[in-house]
């Protein structure tokens, strides 16, 4: 997991591309601009960022110039276009980006970029493993294992199980993990925290005589030892 930049003036690529990480448990913000990207970038502190080249405003290729000056190559920076000629390609490289995706592409493929430049960068928290008891949750193998049985999980069950996982002994609100495990703009009235922990409670808990996930009446849940 890691906290993500994103821009890109097209909001409907913008849009696809921040759910898909958000999926993939990324805290992801997003500027349609590069003037708005830039301003984000002096704020907060990113582990990456994906910026689009031909945008209003400020391009992604000055951006990208700005942002090594100020920052320095801590953070990798993943280059997004259509234009995917030679010199387009050496010009973002030059710029100071570390990868180059050509528009139109898989979010398969640009997860796996991803991953390989946190790797290199020391900053992919993702790959740790969790313990909690006797249940273990290995986000690089996407495999979660409580005592000898392997639990499988859907990609949303594997990020909220991560997520109490980050935060054992933390009374979690539905909002938080609202927040956190699903998209920021869902409707705060649904009930989908209760049905997904009672997805994840009937693979993780129902079996075992000691339960790992407590309701907190008045919050919402726990997860502890």
């Amino acid at each position: 997991m890691a906290k993500i930049l994103l821009v890109e003036d097209e909001v409907n690529i913008a849009s696809f591309i921040e759910r898909g990480l958000q999926e993939f448990g990324h805290e992801v913000s997003v500027a349609y601009d590069g003037i708005s990207g830039w301003e984000l970038a002096q704020k907060e502190s990113f582990q990456l960022l994906i910026l689009d080249i031909i945008m209003p405003k400020l391009n992604g290729l000055q951006l990208c110039r700005q942002y090594r000056q100020l920052h320095g190559y801590q953070s990798p920076v993943i280059m997004l276009t259509a234009l995917g000629t030679t010199d387009d390609i050496v010009g973002g490289l030059d710029a100071g980006a570390d990868d180059y995706l050509v528009k139109p592409f898989s979010f398969q493929e640009l997860e796996a970029r991803i991953k390989a430049l946190l790797r290199r960068s020391g900053s992919d928290t993702s790959t740790l493993v969790l313990q909690c008891a006797d249940l273990t949750l290995d986000p690089a193998g996407h495999r979660v294992i409580r005592g000898d049985a392997i639990i499988d999980l859907t990609v949303k069950e594997f990020r909220l199980l991560e997520y109490f996982m980050q935060n054992q002994g933390v009374a979690l609100s539905r909002m938080n993990l609202l927040k956190h495990v699903w998209d920021k703009d869902f409707d705060t009235n649904t009930n989908v925290v209760d049905v997904y922990v009672n997805y994840l409670r009937a693979k993780i808990d129902k079996d075992f005589e000691h339960k790992l996930i407590r309701t907190v009446v008045g919050i919402g849940y726990m997860m502890e030892g």
